[in-house]
């Protein structure tokens, strides 16, 4: 998330617009989309300590490149190479810890979630300030021996052992059919395409929020730097109280719930003014991050153990490819001068995710 408070820099050095800014992060996620159901697939027959450890050494050479870039069309490549990296972390992460907590996956999952959201609160803020007083390179550079120390501890701390050991599945036609037919349930249909409008609202919500504030309101780039992470830090206590709401009453509520304060917050945000209601706003918005644990958790539980990566990183891939369009598009509507109505059309979506949620089918849990 440091990437979004760096946009104005990176677009007033290398000449820019708010579209083509918005595809440089549409190919972050999108990088990290298409990598999803390849690291679902490495979880579920290889070490996920290795994968992870892995995912973090390809994100430092890929955060070098992006640093060194000398023009646009080499930042665009390693920007899409850092996406493509990151994407086998997050299935490797899911799997191993409803492996440790099959029973609490909601909770365990919530918590992890929560200290992700430490780093993204104390991230934006650096970056922006390292951007301001030096240069945007900085705001990513200093990242890159902390995740490697992060590599380090992963590897030294979670078990390297080959999940294919104990597994009587191969890869083969038979597991894309056994996680072709969990897809086709109504439930997961349901909840896929609830996927796809969240990822959607999500990456566009993100990607331009800093942007917007410098832009339409007026706020200096640090500030906005400093209530990017504020949302963040607010998702540090909003994600393990959603994990648990997922294990006590389920997804639907726990994901509606969650999700009510984003569309009183996105229909706000472009009348107010003033820098305590836009901190006031952010806030109400941030309920949102609630959703990871919540929806995740629920995705995870609806493939039997020995799919369960190949069949998360499937439905991740879809989700993700498709919302990854989500910036792109509303880095176009920015571009004609309609910020504000950007982010009314981006409740009315959450409006769709809400309803669609109620009328979801009711599921089941794999053993």
């Amino acid at each position: 998330m440091a990437l979004p408070v760096l946009l104005p820099h990176i677009q007033s050095e290398f000449g820019l617009s708010l579209s083509i800014v918005g595809f440089l992060v549409t190919l972050l996620w999108l990088g990290g989309a298409i990598g999803q159901l390849p690291g679902g697939i490495l979880a579920d027959y290889y070490s996920e300590g290795a994968i992870m450890t892995l995912s973090l050494g390809l994100v430092v050479i890929a955060l070098t490149a992006v640093v060194l870039a000398p023009n646009a069309a080499i930042l665009f490549v390693a920007v899409a190479i850092w996406g493509l990296a990151t994407s086998l972390y997050p299935i490797a992460r899911i799997t191993i810890l409803s492996e440790t907590y099959p029973d609490r996956l909601g909770s365990a999952l919530g918590l992890t979630m929560a200290t992700g959201d430490i780093g993204q609160t104390l991230i934006p803020p650096v970056a922006g300030a390292l951007a301001a007083v030096l240069v945007w390179q900085a705001g990513l550079g200093f990242m890159i021996p902390l995740l490697i120390l992060g590599g380090v501890g992963i590897w030294l701390v979670v078990p390297r052992q080959s999940r294919a050991e104990g597994s009587t599945v191969t890869l083969s036609m038979d597991t894309a059919r056994d996680v072709g037919n969990e897809l086709r349930r109504p439930t997961m249909m349901f909840v896929s395409f609830i996927l796809i409008l969240f990822f959607f609202f999500w990456q566009a919500f993100t990607s331009f929020f800093p942007t917007y504030l410098v832009v339409e309101k007026e706020v200096s780039a640090t500030m906005a730097s400093v209530l990017f992470g504020v949302f963040f830090a607010a998702g540090a206590i909003v994600k393990p109280i959603a994990g648990v709401a997922y294990d006590r009453i389920g997804m639907r509520w726990a994901l509606i719930s969650v999700l009510l304060g984003p569309v009183a917050g996105l229909l706000l945000l472009p009348v107010v003014e003033s820098l305590e209601m836009i901190l006031i706003v952010t806030l109400v918005i941030s309920t949102m991050l609630g959703n990871g644990a919540i929806t995740q958790s629920f995705v995870a539980e609806q493939f039997p153990a020995d799919i369960q990566g190949t069949g998360l990183g499937s439905v991740r891939t879809v989700s993700a490819v498709v919302g990854a369009t989500g910036p792109v598009l509303f880095g176009i509507v920015a571009d004609r001068g309609f910020f504000n109505e950007g982010y009314v059309a981006l409740a009315v979506i959450v409006v769709i995710v809400i309803v669609l949620t109620y009328r979801m089918p009711n599921p089941k849990k794999s053993a």
